[in-house]
C-alpha cells in the first residue's frame, strides 16, 4: 500500500487534483462553479481549484463555462480592498533590489484567514524589480502560540513544476539536454516502445503519456530509506517498462510521474542530482538562500510552519518528519519549499523573460522564455505554467496551484503589467485553496494596474 499522510489519504492524491477551470478574476462575484468537482444546480462562484481529474474532456466543457464567467467577472467590480499599512520598513525579506518601503499585507489577510479557519495565511506582491507588499498572519502550528512571519518558508508543491522546466531550460542552453531529447536517448534501458520517441517537452506539457501519478507498487518504493536519485531512478524505469498511460503527443494528462521523468533524465544527462543542480543552477544565481526540499520545519521544532491537514472536521497538525511531505525522490515534480521573497525573486526572471528583458539567469534568452510559456496548439499548459487572458492582467497571464496535501500555494503572474501576486496557507484541501484565491482578489484590485 502506497504511504498515507494522517488524512488517509495518498500523499500524492491532490496533486492529481488540479485545476478544472481556468479562473474568472479571483475574488469576484460571479456565477460559476462549486466545489467538489460537481456542477451546481445554484451556482455561487467560480471556484478557483475543482476537485476533479484534469481530463481532457472536463477540460472542454469546463472552460467554455468559465470563459462566460470571466464574460461576466472582468465587468463586475472587485470586491472592497481591506485598508492596508503603507511604509512599513525593510525586513529581511525584502529582496536586494527592492524599494525601502513595502506596503503591509496584514489588515488585509487577517479577515481572510479568519473566515476560512486557516492556521496561517501569507501574501506578497512583486514587480520585476523587487517585493512591493508582503504580509502573513496565523500560526505556525495550531495549538502552538509561535505566529508566522514575513520570512516564513512554505512548501510550494507543484509550484515546483515551473522551477523544474527552468532548471531545464538552462541546461538546454548549455547543450546538456533538449526539449527533443526522447527517452530512448536519454535512457540505455529497454523501455516500451510506447514511450521510445516521447521528448522532454512532451514530458513538461503533460502530453508524454506518463501516468497522473506513480503507480502503488512503484510508489511504495520511493518511500524506502535511500538516496532520492536512486530511487527516482528507479521508479521512474518502472513506469517506462510499462505502455503509457495515454497516446502520447495527443492528450493532455496532469502527470507528476511525468514531472519526475523529466528530472531523472536531466540526472542522467549530467551525471548530477536534481536537487545539486536545483541549488547550483537555480537557487545560488538567484540568491534564493532560503530555498530547500521536503517540509520546511526541523523535526520536533516549531521553526517554521507546519503543515495541517483536515481531520474530523478541524485543522490539524502534522509534524515534520517522514510523512510531512510526499517522498524525496518526488522532487521535480513538487518538493521545494521557500520563503515568499525568495519565490518573488524566481518570479520576478519569468516577468522579465515574458516581456524580453534581460534577467538574472542570462543563459536563459527570449526564445528560452517562449518555449516555458507557449502551450502546445489547442492546449493552455505551457512548461511548468498554465496560461490563460485575464483583463487585469493586460492579456496573457501565468499561473499555478501547487499542494502536497497539507500546505497549498497559488502564484499569478501578469507580465504586462510587471506584477507577481502569490498567496500560501500551510492547509490543504479544497478550503484551503478557496481561502487562497480569496486573497486574490484583493490584491489584484490595488496592485494590478
Amino acid at each position: 500500500m502506497p504511504a498515507t499522510s494522517l488524512a488517509g489519504r495518498p500523499l500524492h492524491f491532490l496533486e492529481n487534483e488540479r485545476l478544472a477551470a481556468r479562473r474568472a478574476w479571483p475574488g469576484c462575484r460571479c456565477p460559476g462553479l462549486q466545489s467538489g468537482g460537481r456542477w451546481s444546480k445554484r451556482p455561487e462562484s467560480l471556484t478557483a481549484f475543482v476537485a476533479v481529474p484534469y481530463d481532457a474532456a472536463i477540460m472542454r466543457s469546463v472552460l467554455l463555462f468559465a470563459a462566460l464567467a470571466l464574460a461576466a467577472c472582468d465587468d463586475a467590480s472587485p470586491a472592497t480592498t481591506p485598508a492596508v499599512d503603507a511604509g512599513v520598513g525593510p525586513t529581511d525579506s525584502t529582496p536586494p533590489d527592492a524599494a525601502p518601503a513595502v506596503d503591509a499585507l496584514e489588515e488585509l489577510l487577517e479577515p481572510i484567514r479568519a473566515a476560512n479557519a486557516l492556521p496561517a495565511l501569507a501574501a506578497a506582491v512583486f514587480s520585476s524589480d523587487g517585493l512591493l507588499a508582503i504580509g502573513a498572519v496565523g500560526a505556525r502550528k495550531l495549538g502552538d502560540p509561535t505566529p508566522v512571519t514575513r520570512d516564513d518558508k512554505w512548501h510550494l508543491g507543484s509550484d515546483t513544476k515551473a522551477m523544474t522546466a527552468t532548471l531545464i531550460a538552462l541546461d538546454v542552453a548549455d547543450a546538456k539536454i533538449a526539449w527533443s531529447t526522447t527517452l530512448a536517448a536519454a535512457f540505455p534501458e529497454t523501455l516500451d516502445a510506447g514511450y521510445r520517441d516521447v521528448t522532454i517537452e512532451q514530458l513538461l506539457q503533460h502530453r508524454g503519456g506518463a501516468p497522473a501519478n506513480v503507480p502503488d507498487d512503484l510508489w511504495s518504493e520511493m518511500w524506502k530509506a535511500g538516496d532520492p536519485r536512486a530511487l527516482r531512478r528507479a521508479a521512474v524505469l518502472g513506469m517506462l517498462q510499462r505502455a503509457p498511460e495515454t497516446t502520447p503527443g495527443t492528450a493532455f494528462l496532469y502527470s507528476n510521474a511525468g514531472y519526475m521523468t523529466a528530472g531523472a533524465a536531466l540526472e542522467d544527462a549530467t551525471a548530477d542530482a536534481w536537487e545539486s543542480r536545483m541549488r547550483t543552477r537555480l537557487f545560488a544565481p538567484l540568491a534564493m538562500t532560503t530555498c530547500g526540499f521536503g517540509a520546511p520545519a526541523t523535526v520536533g521544532n516549531v521553526d517554521q510552519p507546519w503543515g495541517h491537514v483536515i481531520k474530523s472536521g478541524k485543522p490539524a497538525p502534522i509534524a515534520p518528519g517522514r510523512l510531512a511531505d510526499n517522498p524525496a525522490a518526488l522532487g521535480p515534480a513538487g518538493t521545494v519549499h521557500c520563503s515568499l521573497a525568495d519565490w518573488g525573486r524566481f518570479l520576478a526572471v519569468h516577468l522579465r523573460g515574458a516581456r524580453g528583458v534581460p534577467t538574472s539567469l542570462p543563459a536563459l534568452q527570449p526564445a528560452a522564455f517562449e518555449k516555458l510559456h507557449t502551450p502546445p496548439a489547442g492546449g493552455d499548459y505551457a512548461l511548468g505554467w498554465i496560461v490563460a487572458d485575464r483583463a487585469w492582467g493586460g492579456g496573457t497571464v501565468l499561473t499555478h496551484s501547487g499542494s502536497n496535501t497539507m500546505f497549498f500555494a497559488t502564484a499569478w503572474l501578469a507580465p504586462k503589467r510587471d506584477r507577481a501576486f502569490v498567496a500560501v496557507t500551510n492547509l490543504g484541501g479544497e478550503g484551503a485553496a478557496k481561502a487562497v484565491d480569496a486573497a486574490f482578489g484583493p490584491l489584484i484590485a490595488r496592485y494590478a494596474k
